[in-house]
């Protein structure tokens, strides 16, 4: 496919795209239309070609094969410890710890902080786990998404032993941004600029106390759950089912251990092996596999049919992922991130810049779905910004970074939306916009940060 830059025109497949999916509430469909606009954009009558070709790039891509492959085995995983009655087991002992919905939300705030290594481990095994438990007290599922997915991305970008530090600390070296061996060390100086994440983050206390109200969709949400007793959104049924397809096998006795061992394995597997969470998911899996074969928990079928029914739940939010990573590669030919940063710069000034990266990024971030993709496109453009201005690069690392989680956090199909609503039992729309004017917030703060900073350092 050959690169093209359409300008202002670039922006019509997005526009598309958040138009259909306002009136739809159809994530997939939506982005298919967006992206099939943008390839009648790039190739006229020959569009169907294109589709083919962008389709075939996107499924041979290295990264997307990552994903779905962690995203299907991760769902393998939990279906295993859900048939084994280790998940049962945590949600018992865990119900029988929490008194009250604040400590059932504080809870899963406090859980999701622990699954710092990967924001897909934090939106899969933590909305899996807590669904039962926030259930109890008539906490809506939209409400659980949301003290889910803040505690995804926002938390694996400022803890830097994460997929996140490992993947940024590279591009920083790459960039010329830092020496060899030491991309790790300039990413940890740039955390406390973070601005977004931090606010995202400690925000989510501030709402479970109810200093911060439930907001726009969540109050109507949050108001079903506590009036009628319905946690999950009607229109969410059939992922919940999905969610239920896997129950306990009858008369398995629930262990605690078979659920906490696993998901301590996955995390030290992930960090021992460089922050490769794929390697994590596969030795936990095997591991927990072996063990399940072992105590004759499971038989040999029942074990591998759980973990390929497992897989099967995440069919659904897979598919809108490859559909955002093709929209992706179509914005990518379009020239959609460097139009709009080009266009920015020539009203930027060094004290200026961390405040227009943040707004800029975030909004070309929100707009694609696209969070590690973005920075990769970015981060040459924002380096050249920086040193033409002789801006602090450190903090330019840190909005770059900011703006990346904010497009991981609030986009109606970023991967952590779509795997978040998914793990919870909400659609990625009914997710998303009960979770954006908290994000919002977030972003308020954190853009005022820039602006403070920019023009103090």
């Amino acid at each position: 496919m050959d690169a093209s830059n359409s300008g202002a025109l670039s922006l019509l497949p997005t526009a598309l795209v958040f138009a259909l999916a306002v009136w739809t509430r159809r994530p997939i469909e939506s982005l298919l239309c967006g992206s099939l606009l943008g390839l009648v954009m790039l190739f006229g009558s020959g569009f169907v070609t294109g589709m083919a070709e962008a389709s075939v790039a996107v499924l041979t891509d290295p990264d997307v094969a990552w994903v779905i492959l962690v995203c299907g085995l991760m769902g393998g995983l939990i279906a295993l410890l859900m048939r084994s009655g280790g998940t049962s087991a945590f949600t018992h002992f865990l119900g029988d710890r929490v008194a009250n919905p604040r400590r059932a939300l504080l809870a899963t705030w406090i859980m999701g902080i622990a699954m710092f290594v990967d924001d897909y481990l934090n939106s899969l095994a933590v909305g899996a786990a807590m669904r039962d438990i926030t259930d109890k007290f008539r906490i809506s599922r939209e409400k659980l998404a949301y003290v889910v997915d803040s505690t995804a991305a926002p938390i694996s970008v400022i803890i830097p032993y994460s997929t996140w530090g490992a993947f940024f600390a590279g591009l920083i070296v790459a960039n010329g941004l830092a020496e060899d061996g030491q991309g790790l060390q300039v990413y940890i100086s740039a955390i406390p600029y973070m601005f977004y994440a931090w606010a995202a983050v400690l925000i989510v206390p501030l709402v479970i106390a109810g200093w911060i109200p439930s907001l726009g969709s969540m109050r109507a949400a949050d108001e079903r759950a506590l009036r009628t007793g319905v946690t999950v959104p009607p229109e969410a049924a059939h992922i919940e089912a999905a969610n239920r397809s896997i129950e306990p096998k009858e008369g398995v006795k629930p262990r605690l251990w078979l659920f906490v061992a696993p998901m301590v394995l996955l995390v030290a597997a992930t960090i021992a092996s460089g922050n490769d969470f794929l390697v994590g998911i596969y030795i936990a899996l095997g591991a927990t596999t072996v063990v399940i074969l072992a105590l004759r928990i499971l038989d040999l079928h029942d074990t591998f049919d759980t973990v390929l029914d497992g897989f099967k739940t995440m069919i659904e939010p897979l598919a809108v992922l490859v559909a955002a990573f093709i929209l992706k590669e179509v914005n990518d030919d379009l020239g959609l991130a460097t139009y709009v940063v080009a266009n920015l710069e020539p009203l930027l000034s060094a004290e200026l810049l961390p405040f227009a990266i943040f707004i800029a990024m975030g909004l070309v971030s929100f707009l694609t779905g696209s969070n590690w993709g973005v920075f990769v496109i970015i981060l040459p453009i924002v380096a050249a910004l920086g040193q033409n201005l002789n801006a602090d690069m450190t903090l330019l690392i840190g909005a770059t970074l900011s703006a990346s989680t904010f497009g991981s956090h609030a986009c109606f199909y970023s991967d952590a939306t779509v795997l978040t609503a998914q793990a919870t039992g909400c659609t990625p729309m009914q997710h998303a916009l009960t979770q954006l004017p908290y994000a919002l917030i977030a972003a308020a703060i954190a853009g005022a940060g820039y602006l403070a900073v920019g023009y103090l350092v």
